[in-house]
């Protein structure tokens, strides 16, 4: 398939072989040793997608250097140390609930922005130490233009430089005041041992787990509401006890992953898959969205949104040595947050058509640009 740009890659939607090739040791993240087009100069700052192949951390390491990168931060993502994190979550949550329910009665409210939003952004900021609200609110939009596969070159080249910097002055800033957070560990491993972690490393860590630590997240929650508020058979099934809001968790990550493809690996060797022959040097997108709804893994009614389904098997989350870091932590929040919202307004309904609810701008990220509701 042809990405922006014209840049080629092999988009693989089968659940199977996607698996085969995400464990496959000849299929690399690393762009400056294993890509064709990165080697050549094709690829420039401009390129919407810049971003997600020029950082280094280890969404783009390989090997070793993937190890090395992985085990600084893996600590800090582990279930119980998300666990630990659920009073405070649970707070928060029903403080967002209260705000809710403090407004004017009958008005449309954008759950997305008011709910399926805050939540993320302030666990992953919290985690990170980030207290500063303007910081916050630019790396927000920052990290939608990531996200953005529409943007123009420009705005892609200023994405890039801006949200080096605001984390450059982040580390900055916790180098002179450093607190119990994942940032001031990072910098503390840097200065410890600057074989460990080199700087460059240590930003593009940061923006790697800041952006696809809280991104995500509203994505799963978003999509989690919608499919229930468009399928109410499903939602009386957990409310009568029938299935219970796992089920509602993981058949959303499967049917409406947060992630629809995900940019890029390549191949080490050429590799001969799927019937098709991969050379030395080509890209390859994780179509994890078309994988989870593949009928040849799920059946027939791989298109439909069934919590009562027995495979929910899914990659939203990834396979292999690439799997998601944050997966206990989003499926923490989406626990809390989920049953909580239903309890507190148990009229909650669409306050527009589903075909008015129009998706993201972006191949990568799944949602919607808006979640219109009443609060009943």
């Amino acid at each position: 398939m042809a990405l922006p740009g014209g840049v080629e890659a092999w988009a693989v939607t089968d659940q199977t072989l996607l698996k085969e090739l995400l464990t496959d040791a000849r299929v690399s993240k690393d762009p400056r040793q294993h890509w064709a087009a990165w080697a050549n100069g094709e690829i420039t700052p401009d390129w919407p997608l810049f971003t997600w192949v020029a950082v280094t951390n280890m969404f783009t390491a390989y090997g070793g250097d993937h190890r090395r990168l992985r085990k600084l931060v893996a600590t800090a993502f582990t279930a119980r140390r998300a666990e630990a994190m659920r009073p405070w979550i649970e707070r928060m949550t029903a403080d967002l609930l209260d705000g809710l329910a403090a407004l004017p009665a009958g008005e449309p409210v954008d759950l997305r922005e008011a709910y399926c939003y805050p939540i993320p952004i302030q666990v992953i900021c919290q985690l990170f130490g980030i207290d500063d609200e303007d910081t916050r609110k630019e790396l927000r939009r920052l990290v939608d233009n990531i996200f953005n596969t529409a943007i123009s070159a420009e705005e892609a080249v200023a994405t890039f430089t801006g949200i080096h910097q605001v984390l450059s002055d982040l580390v900055a800033l916790k180098r002179e005041t450093p607190g119990d957070d994942l940032t001031s560990v990072l910098i503390g491993a840097r200065e410890e041992d600057g074989s460990r972690l080199t700087e460059g490393e240590l930003v593009d860590t940061l923006i790697l787990m800041i952006s696809a630590g809280h991104e995500t997240t509203v994505n799963l929650l978003d999509n989690a509401v919608h499919a229930l508020l468009t399928h109410p058979e499903q939602l009386a099934l957990v409310r009568a006890g029938k299935a219970n809001w796992s089920d509602v968790i993981e058949e959303t990550l499967r049917a409406e992953p947060p992630i629809a493809h995900l940019p890029l690996r390549y191949a080490v060797d050429d590799i001969s898959a799927g019937g098709v022959d991969i050379k030395k040097g080509e890209a390859i997108l994780a179509s994890y969205a078309a994988a989870g709804r593949h009928p040849a893994y799920h059946g027939p009614t791989a298109d439909r949104f069934d919590i009562t389904r027995v495979n929910k098997e899914h990659l939203a989350f990834g396979h292999g040595a690439h799997f998601c870091l944050g997966a206990p932590l989003a499926r923490l929040e989406a626990e809390i947050a989920l049953p909580a919202l239903f309890a507190r307004f148990p009229g909650l309904a669409l306050a527009a058509p589903r075909e008015e609810l129009p998706p993201v701008e972006s191949f990568i990220s799944n949602g919607h640009v808006s979640l219109p509701v009443r609060l009943g």
